[in-house]
């Protein structure tokens, strides 16, 4: 008898699931499309190339914002923007985009102040500090931007494929 899960064959049904699921496809795809944008803002204003930008929080366009707008988007697309699904992916977007603009950004701003107060102690009595992180929530601007462009590609991503567009 087999242990370990489920058989060879159930498995790559499984993985062939997840990788032909529209709506995962677009989350993903926005979150990274919203990370590369952040890379080459960079890129321009700094004139330095650095990979940290494709995993780093805050900044333009809001990737947490652009991947739950590509969802709500897809499940809008899928199954309708009447059905419950709908709502509940659309309240998720709401919560999303609050918490990136107010709490989020609250917390950054925590960490900046935090930071300057330890660096003027430690400065003093000749410790090295550990930085909080101050680079955590977005704009208003930021949000609105990662919004289009979930709503952008996830409309594109189901124009270009239109069978991904209708619901299993």
């Amino acid at each position: 008898m087999r242990k370990g899960g489920p058989p060879p064959y159930k498995r790559q049904i499984m993985f062939r699931d997840f990788i032909n699921n529209s709506t995962l496809v677009v989350a993903v795809a926005s979150w990274l499309v919203a990370q590369f944008i952040k890379l080459a803002l960079f890129l321009v204003r700094e004139g330095k190339f650095d990979y940290g930008f494709l995993l780093r929080l805050g900044g333009m366009p809001s990737s947490h914002t652009a991947s739950a707008a590509a969802c709500a988007t897809s499940v809008g697309l899928r199954s309708g923007f009447g059905s419950p699904i709908f709502a509940l992916a659309l309240g998720m977007l709401a919560l999303i985009m609050i918490d990136a603009q107010s709490v989020r950004r609250a917390a950054g701003t925590q960490a900046r102040l935090l930071n300057q107060m330890a660096e003027e102690f430690y400065r003093n009595h000749k410790f090295s500090p550990e930085k909080l992180v101050e680079f955590l929530g977005h704009t208003r601007l930021e949000v609105l931007m990662g919004l289009l462009l979930g709503v952008a590609i996830a409309s594109g991503v189901h124009a270009a494929f239109p069978v991904w567009a209708v619901a299993p």
